[in-house]
């Protein structure tokens, strides 16, 4: 199992294939569909970063044929008060993306220059402070779970 983490490999599909080698049962992956990334509100305030993270997730179709065997493919309701420190985490939230050690958490904060960053959370907190965020987006602090880009891979052997 891994979590979070194959979009940091050198070589995702080395490391799958090795996880298929050694695994006498299921291997199961928690990850981000790369094609669903950029639909997260977060995307009007800091495109390069979910860009980004676009860029370095592996697609789900990649996955599935690099473990081979059955594979089953969910999408993992996200609860309002998710305490991870992943973007989508704080959709219901978003003055926690206002704190930098929340952006922190999420490794692809950090591939976007330092004047970027800062404009992208100055214009959130406009936003914020202003009421638009909440005139655009502020039913999804009633919402319960969001359905975004969090996926669980289930493969079993052939």
């Amino acid at each position: 199992m891994t979590t979070f983490s194959i979009h940091q490999w050198s070589d995702f599909e080395a490391g799958l294939r090795e996880m298929r080698r050694v695994a006498r049962g299921p291997v199961v992956i928690l990850t981000c569909d790369p094609d669903l990334v950029r639909e997260f509100w977060l995307y009007e305030y800091a495109p390069a970063v979910l860009d980004t993270e676009a860029r370095r997730y592996p697609s789900i179709e990649t996955i599935a044929r690099t473990l081979g065997g059955q594979v089953s493919v969910r999408p993992v309701p996200i609860p309002a008060d998710c305490t991870d420190g992943f973007n989508e985490a704080y959709y219901a939230r978003p003055e926690r993306l206002l704190d930098p050690a929340a952006r922190q958490a999420c490794s692809a904060w950090s591939f976007v220059a330092d004047d970027e960053r800062e404009r992208y959370v100055e214009a959130l907190r406009r936003d914020l402070d202003s009421g638009a965020w909440d005139g655009r987006h502020g039913a999804l602090r009633q919402q319960p779970v969001l359905h975004g880009s969090l996926t669980l891979i289930r493969a079993i052997p052939a």
